[in-house]
C-alpha cells in the first residue's frame, strides 16, 4: 500500500487544535486595509474554528494531521 499524501494546499492553511479540531484565519487582512474599517480589521486577525460539517472534507486532505 502506498503512503497517503497530505494535500499540501490545505497544510498550509490549516493548523490542528489541541483539542482535535481546525483552525484557519480569514482571508482580505493583507492589503488595501485603509478602506476597511478599525471593527472589520480587527475580526480578521482572529483564528476560526472551521464547522462540524466541514470537518470531514479537511480531515481528509490532511490524514498525517
Amino acid at each position: 500500500m502506498p503512503k497517503i499524501k497530505t494535500n499540501r494546499a490545505a497544510a498550509k492553511r490549516f493548523k490542528k487544535t489541541g483539542s482535535g479540531r481546525y483552525t484557519f484565519s480569514k482571508s482580505h487582512h493583507s492589503h488595501i486595509l485603509t478602506s476597511k474599517s478599525r471593527k472589520r480589521k480587527r475580526s480578521l486577525k482572529k483564528m476560526q474554528l472551521v464547522k462540524k460539517s466541514d470537518m470531514r472534507e479537511v480531515r481528509l486532505l490532511l490524514p498525517n494531521g
